[in-house]
């Protein structure tokens, strides 16, 4: 039977259906992709983040170990020396910096209730009578506020009634013995016993294989704590064989394609030379000033503050901002007046100045790396789906395999059309 051919409403309903399956098709592949690949680093994860780290080292690392190199000093033994001074450091951190952030982070952890019943009651007194400043911004908007006088009556415990119990109860009639302790074993005894030697066995059952994973969990991180040294001391020393000789090793014949595939991949690591290299220097320099900052205005666990803040503003905008709010809560809650917080916003103003007109400049430079909003979306992304702090880490390489893909095959294909050549292979 010979159908006619489809109407141009028809064929337009086809061709949008199918377009639509093949994006269904494509989404599904992208979903089932992330999935395996979480499963791939559930399971890889005691071998895959020591190299992570690992490498994250060594692009810190590495530029001081070029700048020994320049003054004729042999690469092994400036790596030794990069090594010596990296312990050196890392003994002066834990002997000084470590007890006092333990003793902070744990008067922090223990003030935590007093702070909520603080910030509870200072609210509620703002509430009916706002500060001076917050109380005259509101007469000249038009919200006239006038303080409140509360009456406050005191209730002693001598006014409330009391109850009394009495303990003089009369013995049940469980309560009677019958028969000698010790001449016969009670059957009801037995059957209780057998009823609580099951669960207790089964508890402990299941505690003991519970302890052993937990012992082989320590002792890999034990171990990929051990590794990490290796693991640096070999990429750094085999730095120039893996930059020079790579790409003979990629399992792809001379061609058009491997040209493009070297070409991204460089562009892969600039990108990740510019964040790392970057981002984390500039967060380390921002935790160091906010603690600095934040302990001469007199705010209480400046130390955990800027520590804290050392690792959150590696994602830009956004560990700021927690920096911020979190530092803003403690004033409020620790003095009750306006002063201090504002001296907290001076001191946040301060650093994000010092961040952005001698850091980024200095440091970064005109490097192109990837955009905070990317770095933020990546993060937020890698935890979420690949899980845990490793893969938010590895998310910044896949966000910057999109950035290279878009820039070199969607938005550069665009300018083409548009009259502006394409990036050339470098």
């Amino acid at each position: 039977m010979n159908f006619p051919p489809p109407t141009e409403k028809q064929a337009r309903v086809i061709w949008l259906a199918v377009t639509g399956f093949a994006l269904a098709t494509i989404v599904a592949l992208i979903v089932a992709l992330v999935w395996g690949l979480g499963q791939v680093l559930n399971v890889l994860s005691p071998v895959i983040w020591p190299i992570a780290v690992a490498v994250v080292l060594a692009y810190l690392l590495d530029p001081v170990v070029d700048f020994l190199e320049r003054w004729r000093v042999p690469r092994t033994r400036a790596i030794v020396l990069v090594f010596a001074i990296a312990l050196f450091l890392v003994l002066a951190v834990f002997s000084s910096a470590v007890p006092r952030l333990v003793v902070e982070t744990g008067q922090l952890v223990d003030n935590v209730p007093t702070f909520i019943a603080k910030l509870q009651t200072r609210a509620n007194e703002w509430m009916k009578n706002p500060p001076a400043p917050l109380r005259n911004i509101l007469n000249r908007v038009g919200f006239h506020v006038q303080p409140q006088v509360v009456a406050t009556n005191e209730v002693t415990m001598t006014n409330l009634p009391t109850t009394t119990t009495s303990t003089n109860s009369p013995p049940s009639a469980g309560d009677t013995q019958s028969g000698t302790v010790g001449t016969f074993v009670d059957p009801e005894l037995v059957r209780k016993a057998s009823a609580w030697v099951a669960p207790a066995l089964k508890t402990v059952g299941g505690w003991i294989p519970q302890q052993l994973s937990r012992l082989v969990g320590l002792f890999g991180i034990i171990a990929g704590l051990a590794l990490i040294p290796i693991y640096l001391f070999y990429l750094l020393l085999e730095k120039r064989a893996i930059t020079d000789n790579w790409t003979v090793y990629l399992p792809v014949t001379d061609s058009r394609f491997k040209e493009e595939l070297v070409f991204v991949l460089r562009s892969i690591n600039d990108y990740l030379i510019a964040f790392f290299r970057g981002q984390v220097l500039v967060a380390i320099c921002d935790g160091v000033l906010y603690g600095i900052g934040f302990a001469i205005i007199g705010l209480p666990y400046a130390f955990v503050i800027g520590a804290v803040a050392m690792v959150l503003t590696i994602i830009p905008f956004l560990g700021a901002i927690v920096t911020c709010a979190g530092a803003l809560l403690i004033a409020l809650v620790t003095y009750g007046d306006w002063q201090h917080p504002l001296l907290v916003l001076g001191v946040f103003a301060l650093v994000q100045g010092i961040e952005g007109y001698v850091l980024q400049p200095k440091i970064i430079g005109d490097r192109v790396g990837l955009h905070p909003m990317v770095i933020i979306v990546a993060i937020m992304t890698g935890t979420t789906l690949l899980g845990g702090v490793l893969g938010g880490l590895l998310a910044i390489p896949l966000a910057a395999v999109l950035r290279v893909l878009m820039a070199r095959y969607v938005w550069k294909r665009r300018d083409k059309e548009a009259g502006t050549p394409m990036l050339k292979l470098k």
